[in-house]
């Protein structure tokens, strides 16, 4: 295939669905605020600089040592036989200036078929002041996550490729602190991640050679996590992301990458009920939706369709109830709020002779599932066998706690490949 179409198609899809229509007149203002939480949200930040500075859009990028978290498959087909790398984030910079993320990854290719790696995380939330209903000092804290990644690539065929991960996370939130007569314990998660490439070399725009990307991933695939023996359990953050790419080759100097992504959480959408913003009217043991008290597998798959959509109301402003008890649904609004549950990330790359780069990206998530909307920037330096890499967050919306997020990356390049490591490889 040396005609992307796959890349044009998908690149007008992402930018049609930041309006998200559907033909009913529905807009967001319509919808409510319901926003999928999870537990173990440190296992979706993203640690690296590269990606991060192109809108999070990392899923279909040339492959480096950061690809075991976005996309371990492409690593069958690095130009770059084995390479580590170390990532800082300072997070939350806007709240406190103590939490932070460290993220450490390397792979390195056995032959032209098999590839391994792995990667540690580390999250550390800082020190806490634990108090009792009084306000009165239990003890100071210093909470924190890791997860241990291992990963393994396999080349199916010359331009297609399958990858597997296996991943242990410790989340210890409270220190087996006893609160209200109940005693904590830490989450302890088993996980898996699925990928799957497309790396076309030898593809075309028109007259413009360049190598085509097409990726799927399935992250987090894991045990749901409770802290307690008595409180409920939750779900990681399980998700999909679909990326495609196309670096085009200017001249044997000027290299530019165009990235897209979408990204959709699998967990299952929570009911609307009294406690939901704007439903205060309904009655106490109200609930629309589907039950989130479901197994992983099940959860996963009702993630696609049980968006409890927006009540309808009468010219009273008050809900309708329907004559068996249950209420209303504003038609289309179920669809709407299942397309606001797919983020969109976008950026484009610029290398110049494999020792500068330059990028820029855009993350957009719905107002109603989140509201992370924001600008991404960033440079690399390479130099031999190093490469430094910087990326700077300015948020689209008031008073975001991502705002201002820096991400720092160095890495090192330990060998080569099937050849000579090309720009942004």
């Amino acid at each position: 295939m040396k005609n992307t179409g796959l890349f044009l198609f998908f690149t007008i899809i992402s930018f049609i669905s930041f309006a998200q229509p559907t033909g009913s007149g529905v807009t967001d203002n319509d919808l409510q605020l319901n926003t999928i939480t999870t537990a173990l949200p440190f296992m979706s930040i993203t640690p690296d600089s590269r990606a991060g500075g192109m809108g999070d859009a990392g899923t279909a990028l040339s492959p480096n040592s950061t690809s075991v978290y976005w996309n371990t498959s492409s690593l069958s087909f690095s130009k770059v036989k084995s390479e580590i790398s170390l990532s800082y984030v300072p997070w939350l910079r806007q709240l406190t200036n103590d939490i932070h993320l460290s993220y450490l990854s390397g792979y390195v290719q056995l032959n032209k078929i098999h590839t391994i790696g792995g990667s540690l995380r580390y999250f550390s939330l800082g020190e806490i002041t634990f108090t009792d209903a009084s306000g009165n000092v239990i003890r100071d804290d210093k909470p924190s996550e890791f997860e241990l990644t291992g990963a393994y690539a396999f080349r199916l065929a010359d331009k297609l490729s399958i990858g597997l991960n296996g991943k242990f996370a410790y989340s210890n939130l409270t220190g087996g602190l006893t609160v209200g007569g109940v005693n904590t314990k830490p989450g302890v998660v088993g996980a898996a991640d699925l990928s799957f490439t497309y790396y076309n070399d030898e593809a075309k725009i028109g007259k413009l050679d360049g190598v085509y990307t097409f990726a799927a991933t399935f992250n987090n695939i894991g045990n749901k996590v409770a802290y307690s023996e008595l409180s409920k359990r939750d779900f990681i953050p399980m998700n999909m992301k679909i990326g495609n790419s196309f670096k085009a080759e200017f001249d044997r100097y000027n290299h530019v990458t165009f990235a897209v992504d979408l990204q959709k959480l699998l967990v299952p959408t929570p009911g609307i009920t009294k406690s939901t913003v704007g439903y205060n009217s309904l009655p106490n043991d109200a609930f629309i939706g589907r039950t989130n008290d479901v197994g992983v597998i099940s959860g996963m798959i009702q993630s696609f369709y049980d968006a409890p959509g927006a009540l309808a109301k009468d010219e009273d402003g008050k809900f309708i109830q329907n004559t068996d008890g249950s209420y209303e649904i504003v038609k289309g609004s179920r669809l709407k709020e299942e397309l606001a549950e797919i983020n969109i990330a976008a950026g484009v790359e610029w290398w110049y002779n494999d020792v500068f780069a330059v990028r820029t990206g855009i993350f957009y998530e719905n107002k109603n599932k989140g509201d992370r909307q924001f600008l991404n920037f960033g440079a690399s330096l390479k130099y031999n066998m190093f490469a430094f890499d910087f990326s700077y967050l300015a948020a689209l919306t008031r008073q975001s706690p991502l705002g201002n997020t820096l991400r720092f990356t160095i890495r090192l390049y330990l060998g080569q490949g099937g050849g000579a490591a090309t720009a942004g490889e």
